[in-house]
C-alpha cells in the first residue's frame, strides 16, 4: 500500500503496514517508510 512520507515529500510503498482504527472509529493504515524510517499513515479501509 502506498502512503505520503512527510520527511521525503513524496509518496512510497509503506514497509510493515497495520490495519488500525483511530480513536474516532475510523479505520486506516499504519506502516514505515523504507527509505528514511518515518512513521507513514493513511486514512481509510486497507
Amino acid at each position: 500500500m502506498q502512503a505520503y512520507c512527510m520527511k521525503c515529500k513524496a509518496k512510497k510503498e509503506m514497509k510493515n503496514p497495520k490495519s488500525i482504527t483511530m480513536k474516532n472509529g475510523r479505520p486506516a493504515t499504519q506502516g514505515t517508510c523504507p527509505v528514511c524510517g518515518t512513521k507513514m499513515f493513511r486514512i481509510g479501509k486497507s
